[in-house]
């Protein structure tokens, strides 16, 4: 090892975690609602709380103390207390932002991370944001121009929500703390539905609620006198730059990766890293090995099913690197025990069911630590999905159009295979291709086609959404992209949808519903901004993905785990939906609640149900289903009894 770790100097770093909301309006907002919506978000800073109260602004927070434990107390403030903000995330520079401040005459009063805002706000105004390394979602108050600031982060690893009510607007991050409000209207958006059914997520700018919004990953939005607009102040740029050798760039990788690492690995709190057997989790490990003079302390969940355990991997890196390892397994009477705790955090539809495990593992972690890093983003910037090589074979090929048509229903025969089987694959693929080249890529992240929701839809609902496209979302990055290669396009397209809608929601609400806070080095902008002007071939090369990272990793990483084929944080879905989840689903997804919605035809739903148990696999669109009618019983009926399911039965293996 070499390096080490430097724990608990505030110099470098303040970081608070936290949840955030708040209330502006013409006429003075109220701030016991504030204060209701921040006990409603306690579980993202159970170590304290703050408040700001005037006549046109109330904020709130609470707060998760990593850095600066004894006085990062929020909100901040200017010096003449004109400038206030409430923040949640970290900044990694906030050393050099408070060196370059103090010189230009600022005064500073604590020594976390978030006082930097209100000085550069001061300095810059709405170019603040590009000064910041970091993740955040944070709200900056100007009581002398009575203008508020939101802004996200560049790639959205922190949440932001709005409602926008007549001269008022309100913001919070989470969904569930706007809704504590009892006239907020609960109208189910029928186009975020629409959208959720496509990709499993509900994509930014909608939430689920007709009348609340997401603030997009780098945007930001500026309310002032009753009037909000929203702008875009980032986005990552793909357009192709000079390189020298492959050789170069992978001791840039590294190095890159290194520095990531170096600045997340700063708290006061104990710290540690999800492992999950994958090289992106398992450079981060190698890289905090090399930075620490300490054990790191690793955390993998399992299966006891072996087609998804991948928990030998993360044990042959945790052997090489002397880690402090844990291991976790998820059964799936366990999935159905979190189920109803999961759904209710999620606080709208989600149904990526690696929600389980990530649930799991966090809420396990917890028991050790207060902060982990991991390897998210490591896909999405060195090209890691099997579907990239794979449409890199067929993206450009367009059979002719008179083929469209017996190629979707050859494809659509195929599809009825077990989940595994090849033949299943083979079908996916035929759909695609029957699909115009600009529309393929978004057919292949489909899980429900546009074909099956027609099938699905009944009358009244065609009708909400007539006109809709799902696939047009990512069409539209597709061909915005400045990307010379379609690699990289689809990495553009990526990063911009799949990676904040689905990947990064995951993550911080698995986390910070068991107040964790979550690191993710291969997000930083600087690797990000670098890793997009790489070229394709770097990256997808024929049938190898990632092709330079496991290069750069070589040294690093163990043969084995390198070549490995890449799986993914999949669960046993189709085996649960058969087995221990099947008679909640049937329960569920056909009795008089669910049709009473009027959204889907009873009859193509039981079809779904039935083509399932006899091995036609449907649990993806079982399961987004499911979890359509978990979040409508659990959130919006509450029927479904929260308190009633066990805190879960992962079982500690060992360490």
């Amino acid at each position: 090892m070499s390096g080490g770790l430097v724990i608990g100097d505030p110099w470098q770093m303040g970081v608070f975690m936290c949840g955030v909301a708040g209330i502006v309006s013409t006429s003075s907002p109220d701030p016991e609602q504030v204060r209701a919506m921040c006990r409603v978000i306690a579980h993202r800073g159970p170590d304290g709380e703050g408040y700001h109260v005037d006549d046109r602004a109330a904020l709130g927070m609470r707060r998760l103390a990593i850095i600066d434990v004894a006085g990062g107390d929020q909100p901040v403030y200017n010096e003449d207390r004109t400038v206030a903000a409430v923040f949640n995330g970290e900044i990694y520079n906030f050393r050099e932002l408070r060196a370059q401040l103090t010189a230009r005459g600022h005064r500073f009063t604590t020594d976390g991370d978030t006082e930097v805002l209100v000085h550069l706000y001061e300095e810059y105004g709405e170019d603040l944001v590009g000064h910041l390394r970091g993740m955040f979602a944070f709200a900056v108050w100007d009581t002398a121009r009575r203008r508020l600031l939101l802004a996200r982060d560049r790639v959205g690893k922190k949440p932001l929500y709005y409602r926008q009510a007549g001269p008022s607007l309100a913001f919070a991050s989470e969904l569930k703390a706007l809704m504590a409000d009892p006239s907020v209207s609960r109208e189910v958006d029928p186009v975020a539905l629409h959208h959720y059914l496509t990709y499993q997520y509900v994509p930014a700018p909608w939430s689920i609620y007709r009348g609340v919004r997401k603030v997009p990953p780098g945007h930001l939005l500026v309310w002032e006198e009753g009037e909000a607009r929203l702008r875009r102040y980032w986005k990552l740029d793909f357009t192709p730059r000079p390189v020298g050798s492959e050789e170069e760039a992978a001791e840039q990788v590294r190095q890159l990766v290194l520095d990531a690492t170096r600045v997340r690995m700063v708290s006061e709190r104990p710290l540690g890293a999800f492992l999950s057997g994958g090289i992106d989790s398992s450079a981060v490990v190698a890289a905090m090995a090399r930075l620490s003079d300490r054990p790191v302390k690793t955390f993998c969940i399992g299966f006891d099913d072996p087609r998804y355990d991948e928990r030998a991997y993360a044990a042959s890196v945790a052997r090489r690197y002397g880690t402090d390892h844990h291991e976790f397994v998820v059964a799936g009477s366990s999935a159905l025990d979190v189920l109803p705790r999961v759904t209710r955090q999620f606080d709208e539809p989600f149904a990526d069911s690696s929600s389980i495990p990530s649930f799991f593992v966090a809420e396990l972690s917890r028991r050790h630590v207060t902060v982990v890093l991991n390897g998210d983003g490591g896909d999405e910037c060195f090209g890691g999905y099997r579907r990239y090589a794979f449409m890199n074979r067929v993206g450009r090929i367009e059979p002719p159009s008179v083929l469209r048509g017996t190629l979707h229903r050859v494809g659509s025969a195929l599809m009825r295979a077990d989940a595994r089987s090849r033949l299943r694959r083979v079908g996916r693929g035929m759909q695609v291709l029957a699909e115009t080249p600009q529309r393929r890529y978004a057919s292949l992240m489909a899980y429900f086609t546009s074909e099956a929701k027609d099938t699905l839809y009944t009358e009244e609902m065609h009708e909400q959404v007539a006109g809709v496209d799902s696939y047009e979302l990512i069409r539209q990055v597709f061909n915005s992209s400045r990307a010379d290669e379609d690699v990289n396009r689809l990495l553009d397209v990526d990063v911009n949808t799949y990676l904040p809608g689905d990947l990064l929601v995951k993550v911080d609400i698995s986390t910070m519903a068991h107040s964790l806070e979550a690191r993710s080095p291969f997000l930083d902008h600087h690797l990000m901004e670098w890793a997009a002007g790489l070229p394709g071939r770097w990256k997808v090369d024929g049938q190898v993905t990632k092709a330079l990272l496991k290069k750069a990793m070589a040294p690093w990483l163990p043969s084995d785990l390198i070549t490995r084929p890449k799986a993914g944080f999949g669960v046993p879905l189709a085996e649960w939906l058969r087995g221990e989840l099947r008679p909640l689903a049937f329960d569920l997804l056909v009795d008089h609640t669910a049709r009473s919605r009027g959204l889907f035809k009873p009859d193509v739903v039981r079809r779904l149900l039935k083509d399932h148990v006899e091995g036609r696999d449907r649990a993806d669109q079982l399961w987004a289903l499911l979890q359509f009618e978990l979040w409508q019983r659990t959130c919006e009926d509450q029927s479904w009894d929260v308190t009633a399911a066990t805190p879960g039965r992962a079982q500690e293996c060992c360490g």
